[in-house]
Parts: structure tokens; sequence; C-alpha cells
């Protein structure tokens, strides 16, 4: 399998599962217990903690465990609204995974005020649409960079133009695969998810800044300064910490290795497919995801191309949900203008440190072909 749907998932990481092993093995014991197996998970749990909020440029204190990036958007949205009463209104971009787009529309049949920023071609929202919004009692969450196209956000410079909203950034793709840290960035809130860098599914974090009076929305024991009930998986927690130490360590040559692999499948996709639409942008985008659709999509059936794909042993993916078995358009693609039926046909390569340039050639030729033998 030539594995190139690395925004869905990564391949778990030798050292993460190192890190992993004595925990599961071994160290079962209950971080709040007082005896001493519940001490040392304690001590890795606090030691992990520390390690990570480090690297993003966070306090320890600021930071807590979470199942991933689902519950920690969930988390934000839902406490800033109903649980702390922090805000009144929420307004979200277009383009935002649906692990934010779905609670803020529950929201909104709850009776909240909920505003749904638009986004330009390039897949960004613009600072000066966000100075338009009212910035009283506001949550506002915009992704770091888009989990389809790649496209970063101007976070720095919408924090600029609402400097009194309460700010959120879902950056679960962003970690790890460009430099980041929340302290420059100024925001409020952050997502994070340990199973996009080559870490175990079933844990993340959420940043929350220090003095915000956030209130948990899951009630339980008082884990997590009592902004998290559960017990703490510790084995999850020690692969996250091993995952972070990683990427973030090696964020100059994945850059490097991620931008030639994309570059060399863009150039041959734009040489030999016509009427193709590159939907990433050529700068300011993350350097590991190329999204193309085609201009003649009314031709071409988007499952199929991916089915085709996936009987040569290429895994891909449209960047969209499969409901009921049926592809759905790309709410992000269609928020940048592009028609319907192009939106349901595009396809998104995300390659990792772990992708051969030989096996990105492969399945840049492979789409040439079955692009051209569905158009005839």
């Amino acid at each position: 399998m030539i594995y190139l749907d690395n925004s869905a998932t990564t391949k778990l990481g030798e050292e993460v599962l190192e890190a992993m092993l004595p925990w599961l093995r071994d160290g079962y014991g209950n971080a709040s217990s007082v005896h001493s197996l519940g001490r040392r998970a304690r001590v890795e749990i606090d030691d992990a903690r520390e390690e990570i909020a480090a690297a993003i440029g966070a306090r320890p204190a600021e930071l807590i465990f979470t199942s991933g990036g689902t519950e920690s958007n969930n988390a934000v949205l839902k406490s800033a609204l109903e649980e702390s009463a922090l805000a009144d209104k929420l307004a979200v971009s277009a383009i935002e995974h649906h692990a934010v787009l779905r609670p803020a529309e529950a929201l909104r049949r709850r009776g909240f005020d909920v505003e749904i920023l638009t986004v330009n071609a390039d897949c960004r929202v613009s600072p000066e649409m966000v100075a338009a919004v009212n910035h009283n009692r506001t949550l506002l969450s915009v992704m770091h960079a888009n989990n389809e196209t790649g496209a970063i956000q101007p976070i720095a410079s919408i924090r600029n133009a609402a400097p009194d909203a309460l700010l959120h950034v879902d950056a679960v793709q962003s970690l790890g695969k460009i430099h980041l840290r929340v302290d420059k960035l100024g925001v409020d809130f952050a997502s994070f998810s340990a199973h996009k860098i080559h870490g175990p599914k079933g844990v993340g974090a959420l940043f929350i800044r220090k003095g915000i009076d956030f209130k948990a929305h899951q009630q339980g024991g008082g884990q997590e300064r009592n902004r998290r009930a559960g017990t703490e998986p510790v084995a999850l927690i020690a692969g996250f910490r091993a995952a972070v130490r990683t990427a973030v360590g090696q964020t100059e040559s994945y850059t490097a290795h991620t931008t030639s692999i994309t570059n060399a499948m863009r150039t041959i996709l734009i040489a030999k497919i016509p009427s193709l639409r590159i939907n990433t942008p050529s700068e300011n985008a993350l350097p590991n995801i190329l999204n193309v659709s085609f201009t003649d999509a009314e031709r071409l059936d988007g499952e199929a191309v991916l089915q085709s794909l996936d009987m040569r042993g290429i895994a891909a993916s449209n960047g969209s949900a499969c409901v009921s078995g049926s592809m759905q358009p790309s709410h992000t693609l269609s928020a940048m203008g592009l028609p319907i039926a192009e939106a349901k046909a595009a396809v998104r390569f995300s390659v990792s440190k772990f992708t051969d340039l030989a096996e990105a050639v492969e399945a840049a030729e492979a789409l040439v072909e079955i692009i051209a033998n569905m158009r005839e």
C-alpha cells in the first residue's frame, strides 16, 4: 500500500510505541492513586504535560489532556457558551472541521447566536471580515491550517483584528508540521491530537490560556484540575509526549522532505492532466498536502477515482466525509467557490516523513492514467 492519506491519520512511530510499552505492561497504576504505582503514573503525566507545553509555548498548567481533537473542540465551544458562560456568540469559519461545525450547529439549535465566516478562493479567512464581527462576548474559532487544502490561516492578524474576542484555533493539522507557539499566536484556546503526528489514537490536548474561568462540560472525578473528568490514559499520554518530541524536533527536515514530494507530484499532475485545478495554495500552506480537482468534473465520478487508486494499492482521500456510502461534496472546496461536481471529485494526497518519493511519483502517474481513462 502506498499510503497518502496522512491528514486522516498516520503510522505509529517506533519511538512512540517504545515509550508506550512500559505503561501498557507494568505501569498500569491509576494516576489518582496514592500508592507507588499511582505515583509513578502521575510523574509520567506531569512530565509529559511539561514537555508538550514547552513545545507549544504554553505553561504546564495551561494544558489538559483529552481524547483528541474532537473532544477538545467540543469542550471549548460548549464550555465557553454553556458551562462557563464566557461568550454569548460564536463565530466560526466555513472551512472548519466537522468537529467544530457540528457542535456549532448544535449550539445554534439551542438558541445561541452563531455566525459563519466565509473564505476567499485561497481558502483563507480575511482579517477584515473578522474585524466586522461584533467581538463583545464572542468566541471566534478559526483552524490554524486546513485539513483539506493545507491553507494556513493568518491567525496573528485575525487576533489583531479581534482583540476583544476569545480566540480558539484547531491546531490538529499544524502541530509538528510547521512552527507553532500559542504565545506568539495570541490565542486563548488551541486543540491538538496525537495521531496526526505518528502518535496513538485516542489522546490529544487542549490549551486554555491562564486566567480563563473554564468549566468542564464533562463531569466526574477531579482530574486535569477539574477541567476534564476521567482516568488519564498514561500509555497514550506517554506516546503523545514521544510523538511531539520527535515531530517538533524534526520540523525542518519534515518540511524539506514533504515539500520535495508534493512539489514533484504537483509538477507531474500539472503537466499531464488537462483542466486540472490545484486547490492547495502555493504559499503559506502545509508542506504535506496536495489537493487537486478537475474543471470538467461533471464527466468524472469522484468515488470511482478513489476506488481506482485503491485498486492500485494507493490510499488517498477527497477530504470530505462519506455518508451512507455516497461521497459528499467537500464543504471546504464549496466554500472556496468550486462547483458541486468539482468539489465532489477532488483528490487529496497527504504525505508524511515515511513517504518515499518514488511511491508518490507512482501515485501521481496512476492518477494521470485514471483520469485519462475516465475522460475517454
